[in-house]
């Protein structure tokens, strides 16, 4: 089995905190998750976690204009610069303070920065790994409190810097004769951005209370307006005065503050994100309404607009929302919301290609594996959903909740079709489906009984009673004979559900039982214990057969509160969920860590360890703690020093009449780093794992990115060429790939010999079979080698088709060309051959006309002696007398397409 499985994607969990931001194309968001980031592809459908991490959860990001650079700044001010179109970290860096904001200019050359109440403005660095790619530029000050906002002109020479302090400041880049740093003033509360006008000719400033003002720049005591940038002269040569007046005043909506603002100059609208989540969008510089719209039930806490300023993008931090917003249509592009609380549980479809989680927030997601997306969500629980699971067709998904009852969904549909629920009100953890998917079993915590239903009338079967502690996992053995059940009591059970009369074996432990789990095959049967071990069992012979001392593998970090170092611990040292590879020579075991553990079956090795997050926002991720950030009042981290990260409506006490601000001794709460759940695919070229940072998807599969090293000084068109020569058409036919020059490829291609096809498809890299589909897609119509063609498609698909299947959403757009090249094709062909067959019906009823006439053979023997020749001859001597009915345009044809006798 492989074990090198690697990050692939991050469900679950679409926005946390931080700012969007759009590509140059407009085509995809950019959105902070934690302390990663997830690119949503709103052309495609698809969302693609970057493989990095920052130090902690990320705070702000920045991407040049020409899509190359990324700046990612976490909450300590830890800056990642990245190649954006390679993936790739080329420097990590350190800015002194708490970034508030951060802005490329325009032509790319420079990024300010916001650090509490000044502005620093650095060189952009270059595309390559340096020593010190960061300079600083210049540093500027002047705000009496925090800095919010920064925006540029549309030149590079200025910018815009808002703050707490209800002022805005005009700084330029570089000294420009006649221009000095300038304060805009006259609101009343704090500004929450400034933007120039795509003219320079205005800049438009908003404040938290939503007024919105308009100001105009010109010489002052002269009514005619000027253009920013440009600053006149006297007649002496002296540089006139100038100053910034307020044109107009504008409020938006004064039953909600104003958290967040954006401006497009491609469009000239402003959109306003209100704390009561409703946005609404303002054409510049009337301050007309163009519509409005309530998106959430918490404050909008950032707004970005794409380049051509069609699409506008929302985030929620409350609620973990990212929406994207087409105003000319009304209409969702993107409507993406993870869980609001923990993943609890996560199952895989049969064919590996969906994933369903459950929440603490009693809703049913169901995530596309692939593309990352969630296409449908199920709100009918009402409480926490402990337990998912997937019948064999995949068509139908259930789902157990506290809230007492197992509820069975159509996938198909879309609605939920059954409702299971016991006598008495009972609180459901585990949940178990037969082979068949005609009996549901669910294990409750209160009367530490298991309920058994039936699928098709949805009636309660049985009640199978025993344990005498809280049912913690059930699981059915893959030939559906026997239930296994574990629970509290330290015991695990095996149940016949279809013969009662038989004893129930009873498996005992030294500790509680967590989970339990069949092999594979159904042969044996794993359970993970308090203790931190794991226990292997013959489900035949009901003995014991090895187990595996887990501990010190499972135990994570310290946490903040913790009195004792993180190996003196004894807390959280076990696995709470077990799962066979699909081979069953591996096992995975997750816990209340950052890790999760990859065992050999037969050896009870450690092959991998993986760590699930490194992000230090969470409680558990550190080995070791720092005594400095360990106050009389509490950890550091615990403590909101300004106010950004805490959640004011809940601090905010409503008790006494006037008071505005709440309880100081109130401390932030850091999640603790755990596995909840994991899963492997059917496939078994990956796995899930449902976790504090979301649904963390490790794969096998990588994708085809094109890297130098592959190429050597032998993989060069004379050296295909020969390979060609030479009959090693695979290794050929594959550097011509690595090479990517299309000719070369057609010539490697055109030169297989037929016969050897077959074999060639059969041990074809997969990681070139997208692009083998994609050429032969390209030539198809422009080449006459249409069998050939034919024979390659053929066996690609028949021996890759696991492949296919499990990738068939990114494969899908290749799979459409090349069925409408190969639909086409076939339909250019049936033409040719649909005429070729009424040419023929045609000469073969015009020969019998002849024959007819002449008289020379028998009746009986009409078109068994019948030639070529004798027809072209009777044509010859009928000529005179046929004109008319020779000519195939002017002949009458009767309803069954038979020429009619003259």
């Amino acid at each position: 089995m492989k074990t090198d499985f690697k990050f692939s994607n991050l469900c679950g969990t679409v926005f946390r905190k931080g700012n969007l931001v759009f590509t140059p194309d407009g085509n995809s968001v950019l959105s902070p998750v934690g302390n990663r980031i997830t690119v949503f592809d709103l052309v495609n459908n698809k969302a693609e976690t970057l493989p990095l991490e920052n130090k902690r959860d990320i705070r702000r990001l920045a991407l040049s204009p020409n899509g190359n650079l990324l700046l990612s700044v976490d909450e300590l001010g830890q800056a990642l610069l990245i190649n954006f179109r390679k993936r790739t970290i080329l420097s990590y860096f350190k800015l002194k303070g708490k970034v508030r904001d951060i802005q490329f200019s325009p032509d790319g050359k420079y990024f300010a920065v916001g650090i509490g109440r000044s502005v620093e403005v650095w060189r952009s660095p270059g595309y390559t790994r340096e020593f010190a790619p960061f300079e600083l530029h210049h540093r500027h000050g002047g705000h009496y409190d925090d800095i919010t906002h920064i925006s540029w002109s549309p030149d590079s020479r200025f910018f815009l810097t808002s703050s707490k302090d209800m002022a805005t400041k005009i700084y330029s880049v570089d000294p420009i004769e006649g221009f000095r740093p300038t304060t805009l003033t006259g609101h009343r509360y704090a500004v929450v951005g400034a933007w120039f006008s795509k003219d320079m000719s205005a800049i438009y400033t908003v404040s938290s209370d939503g007024a919105v003002c308009v100001r105009r720049f010109r010489p002052h005591g002269v009514e005619e307006n000027l253009v920013f940038g440009e600053f006149p002269r006297d007649e002496e040569g002296n540089f006139m005065r100038t100053v910034w007046f307020t044109e107009e005043r504008h409020y938006a909506m004064q039953s909600a503050q104003v958290h967040s603002a954006a401006f497009s100059w491609a469009t000239g609208l402003m959109v306003l994100g209100f704390t009561n989540g409703v946005f609404g969008i303002w054409e510049m510089p009337g301050f007309n309404m163009v519509h409005s719209l309530s998106i959430s039930r918490a404050k909008i806490n950032t707004i970005a607009i794409n380049t051509t300023g069609e699409w506008l993008a929302f985030g929620s931090s409350k609620l973990g929302q990212l929406l994207v917003w087409e105003w000319q249509s009304e209409t969702y592009v993107l409507k993406q919301q993870g869980h609001f609380y923990d993943m609890a549980c996560v199952a895989y479809s049969g064919d590996g290609q969906y994933v369903a989680t459950g929440g603490d927030d009693a809703k049913l997601k169901i995530w596309n594996a692939l593309t990352g997306y969630c296409f449908i969500t199920f709100t009918e629980h009402t409480s926490a959903v402990t337990a998912v699971h997937f019948t064999k067709g995949s068509q139908v998904v259930l789902s157990a909740s506290l809230d007492g009852t197992v509820r069975a969904y159509d996938l198909v549909r879309y609605r939920n079709f059954r409702i299971f629920t016991s006598p008495t009100p009972v609180q459901f953890t585990s949940l178990a489906v037969d082979v068949s998917g005609e009996i549901v079993c669910a294990g409750c915590q209160d009367t530490f009984e298991i309920y058994m239903w039936s699928m098709q009338t949805g009636k309660l079967l049985d009640v199978l009673s025993g344990h005498e502690g809280p049912i913690s996992s059930l699981c059915f053995r893959p030939d559906g004979l026997s239930l296994a059940s574990s629970a509290w009591d330290s015991t695990v059970r095996l149940w016949n559900v279809f013969d009662r009369s038989k004893v129930v074996e009873r498996l005992e432990h030294n500790s509680e039982v967590l989970d339990v789990t069949f092999r594979p095959d159904g042969k044996e049967l794993a359970a993970s214990t308090l203790d931190g071990q794991i226990h292997f069992w013959d489900v035949l012979k009901a003995a014991p057969t090895g187990s595996i001392e887990g501990r010190r593998d499972i135990s994570g970090g310290r946490k903040a509160g913790d009195r004792m170092t993180a190996a003196n611990n004894s807390s959280g040292k076990c696995f709470n969920s077990l799962c066979y590879s699909a081979d069953g020579t591996a096992i995975l075991g997750g816990g209340n860590s950052k890790f999760v553990c990859l065992y050999d079956r037969r050896s009870g090795i450690l092959l991998r360890k993986f760590q699930v997050s490194k992000n230090q926002s969470l409680d558990g991720v550190q080995e070791k703690l720092n005594s400095k950030n360990m106050t009389e009042a509490g950890p550091t981290d615990l403590i909101d020093s300004d106010g950004i990260d805490s959640d004011t409506e809940k601090q905010a006490d409503r008790s006494l009449p006037g008071v505005k601000s709440g309880d100081k001794s109130n401390r932030l709460l850091k999640p603790e780093v755990r596995t909840r759940a994991i899963k492997f695919s059917p496939t078994g070229r990956q796995w899930a794992a449902a976790s504090t940072e979301g649904l963390l998807i490790y794969s096998l599969d990588e994708t085809l990115v094109f890297d130098p090293y592959e190429l050597d000084e032998d993989v060069t068109p004379d050296t295909i060429r020969g390979l060609a020569r030479k009959g090693e058409y695979l290794h050929a036919l594959v550097n011509a790939f690595r090479l990517n020059e299309k000719p070369v490829i057609r010539e490697v291609y055109e030169t297989i010999p037929p016969m050897d096809v077959s074999l060639l498809a059969k041990d074809f890299p997969e990681a070139y079979l997208e692009r083998l589909l994609k050429f032969i897609t390209s030539i198809m119509e422009s080449s006459q080698l249409l069998e050939f063609h034919l024979q390659w498609v053929s066996g690609l698909l028949s021996n890759h088709g696991t492949f296919v299947k499990t990738r068939s959403v990114a494969l899908q757009p290749v799979l459409r060309m090349l069925q409408r090249s190969i639909s086409r094709m076939h339909q250019d062909i049936g033409t040719v051959c649909d005429k070729n067959h009424y040419s023929l019906d045609y000469l073969l009823v015009q020969g019998k006309r002849v024959v007819e006439k002449n008289k020379d053979e028998e009746e009986d023997s009409v078109g068994d002696g019948l030639t070529m020749n004798n027809i072209f001859s009777g044509f010859s001597d009928d000529e005179e007398n046929n004109a008319d009915t020779a000519s195939g345009d002017a002949m009458d044809l009767d309803d069954a397409g038979v020429p009619m006798s003259a």
